[in-house]
């Protein structure tokens, strides 16, 4: 019998511990434009990421899930609200990998690390410790272009983990890459979680990568975007994208994921 699942349409407040928050989201929104004439893109987002948690943002394109992930970032400032990440700033891992192709897979990582105060003897030690960790060992003196896809995406993994923050923010990283590639990373991205207590939040379009890794969806509306309803996912890791369980779940999620967009007149 598949685990049971748990919905909830109640405010993040209802489904957070009392515990201290990574990542705090208060009464945010976001307009772009001139004023008198701004386009409102969040309104009124409320969410709290636990420390540990692994939290999915599921939406409609356009629905403001990457401008929610760069408010947090803080590569933007919300037009009202307040983000709070207590633990410093977080990483940020993009859908492309952003390597530069001119430095070894190593000397990405160890970029990472000079920005971040490590001293030079130090460096290569914890970028090889840190390809150790995404399976790539080995690989520090290979170029970009000697990579896959899959293999550029966990070094650039590995960089935002060189970064030593408490929270990983991850825009739709495994969106470009084939199913087997991306079952792979799915993979290997839980047993890393699952190592480093790190508190994740997630972006993703596609219900089953959400239901596969997280331990709560959150569904934004569409524009402008706000918290639909959130699951908590009570099923066991490690999951499979093709788990019974996962399946069920996501059915669920994207029927609410339509009516939400039937409702904002979206197709």
């Amino acid at each position: 019998m598949a685990p049971a699942l748990t919905t909830d349409k109640a405010g993040p407040a209802e489904i957070a511990d009392r515990e201290p928050a990574a990542v705090r989201i208060e009464n945010v929104h976001k307009s772009f434009g001139r004023p008198g004439a701004a386009q409102p893109v969040l309104d009124d987002i409320s969410l709290e990421v636990r420390p540990g948690e692994f939290v999915c943002l599921l939406g409609a394109s356009g629905c403001g899930k990457s401008t929610l992930l760069n408010l947090v970032a803080g590569l933007d400032r919300p037009t009202a609200g307040t983000i709070d990440v207590p633990g410093g700033r977080p990483a940020l891992m993009f859908q492309e990998h952003a390597l530069f192709p001119w430095l070894t897979a190593g000397r990405n990582i160890e970029l990472a690390l000079r920005l971040r105060g490590v001293p030079r003897p130090e460096r290569r030690p914890e970028a090889e410790r840190l390809l150790e960790l995404v399976r790539l060992s080995g690989a520090y003196g290979k170029r970009v272009h000697e990579l896959s896809g899959g293999m550029r995406q966990r070094v650039a993994l590995a960089r935002a983990l060189a970064q030593d923050s408490q929270v990983l923010l991850m825009d739709e990283p495994f969106a470009a890459l084939d199913a087997i590639t991306r079952d792979v990373l799915h993979h290997e991205l839980t047993r890393i979680w699952s190592e480093t207590s790190l508190s994740v939040l997630f972006v993703t379009h596609n219900v089953r990568e959400a239901v596969r890794l997280a331990e709560r969806v959150v569904l934004l509306s569409s524009r402008p975007g706000r918290v639909a309803r959130q699951w908590a996912v009570d099923i066991p890791q490690p999951r499979r994208i093709e788990d019974a369980a996962v399946a069920d779940l996501s059915v669920e999620i994207t029927e609410e994921l339509r009516g939400e967009i039937r409702r904002h007149g979206q197709h």
